[in-house]
């Protein structure tokens, strides 16, 4: 579908093939957290580091919307849940694809909490979506964690699971967590016929955060990172986006950033 392909390349660096995403729907589920107090700051910070595109909530995207400087590719989250909900694996989908579209979307995301108590809700929703992105042409990143109880989110069969559920339900891309070991990660991005990226979880140290994207990205063969909290919230954004651009797309090595 030439519209997926051309929205595609808004979100995906056409040379790497590989794309640095910063989702910054945090808000929804934790409130007014550091890092997204001044949206326009951090997006204005975001694009000037060099990320490809942002993930935000429908309502946030006026704020989004950058008038002056580096264009940066926009999805739009169609998932939402509070960390109030007693059950905060829950999503529901609060965004349509043709809301999204209206609003100027590059592509549309959904979260999926695969072994939730909700999950076979959360799946059936994920279907509608997919139907409506075949529709208009818009591609979809699907955000796929093994979250259930007693399950362990980082084992190698269970993120191989969540990437193989994306496939099989149609999903343009995928967002799981990395399984913390390059040779394990390499086989499941290997089997997947869809690109595979990384979450980013929660803030953690500069050169730990390097290691884990450059043996994901340049070892493992994974097509880049989607990290918000552990982006947005450092004292430098677009410092720290542009590092990781080099560890995306250079092939820089931690050592040499």
């Amino acid at each position: 579908m030439i519209g997926k392909q051309i929205r595609i390349e808004r979100i995906m660096d056409r040379n790497t093939g590989k794309s640095v995403i910063i989702p910054m729907d945090h808000g929804m589920t934790l409130g007014q957290i550091d890092g997204l107090l001044n949206m326009s700051d951090t997006i204005a910070a975001v694009s000037d580091g060099g990320a490809n595109a942002i993930i935000l909530h429908k309502g946030l995207v006026k704020t989004g919307h950058r008038r002056k400087g580096r264009d940066i590719g926009l999805i739009i989250h169609l998932s939402a849940g509070t960390s109030m909900n007693p059950d905060p694996n829950d999503k529901v989908l609060i965004c349509t694809v043709e809301e999204a579209v209206s609003l100027g979307a590059d592509a549309v995301s959904i979260h999926i909490n695969l072994g939730a108590a909700q999950e076979s809700r959360m799946m059936e929703a994920a279907g509608q979506v997919v139907r409506d992105c075949n529709r208009w042409g818009i591609p979809l990143l699907a955000m796929v964690y093994p979250r259930g109880q007693g399950i362990n989110p980082t084992d190698p069969r269970h993120v191989g699971h969540a990437v193989r559920v994306a496939e099989e339900l149609g999903a343009d891309l995928v967002k799981t967590n990395y399984t913390g070991d390059p040779d394990s990660f390499a086989r499941i991005v290997k089997a997947s016929s869809i690109p595979v990226m990384i979450a980013g979880g929660e803030k953690g140290a500069d050169s730990d955060t390097y290691r884990s994207i450059y043996d994901a990205v340049n070892i493992a063969g994974c097509s880049g990172v989607c990290m918000g909290r552990n982006a947005f919230q450092r004292d430098d954004v677009a410092r720290f986006v542009a590092n990781v651009s080099k560890v995306v797309h250079d092939l820089a090595e931690p050592g040499q950033i």
